[in-house]
């Protein structure tokens, strides 16, 4: 039986790749997985408005997808030119999160969800 010599630096855990290919601690793009779901989301609501989060040290640029209920859901979007491209072809009104704030619908949906009302 041969045994194996398996070299372990201090700093190979620091150049390990996560699942996705992407270094540790760097900032996830926005992928076609993240617009197809956004499509598919819309489609599936009425009353839908996007609302722009800018992109921080934490996160890409996202935008939160608001139903008429309040249900929501976010995903990362290239830029705030990209998610106002979206919402024209698809007649959404898009807002930025740092003008104008969340609608409270989404608030009230949130605490639904939590008592399990949603």
């Amino acid at each position: 039986m041969g045994s194996e010599v398996v070299g372990v630096g201090l700093f190979d855990s620091l150049r390990r790749r996560s699942k996705g290919g992407q270094k540790p601690g760097t900032l996830r793009k926005a992928s076609s997985t993240d617009f197809k779901h956004l499509e598919e989301w819309a489609s599936t609501r009425t009353g839908v408005e996007a609302y722009v989060e800018p992109k921080t040290n934490v996160t890409e640029t996202t935008v939160v997808l608001i139903a008429h209920d309040g249900e929501w859901t976010r995903r990362r979007i290239e830029s705030l030119d990209a998610a106002q491209q979206f919402g024209h072809k698809r007649s959404i009104p898009v807002y930025e999160v740092a003008r104008v704030g969340y609608p409270k619908r989404m608030r009230e949906y949130t605490e639904r969800k939590k008592r399990g009302e949603a």
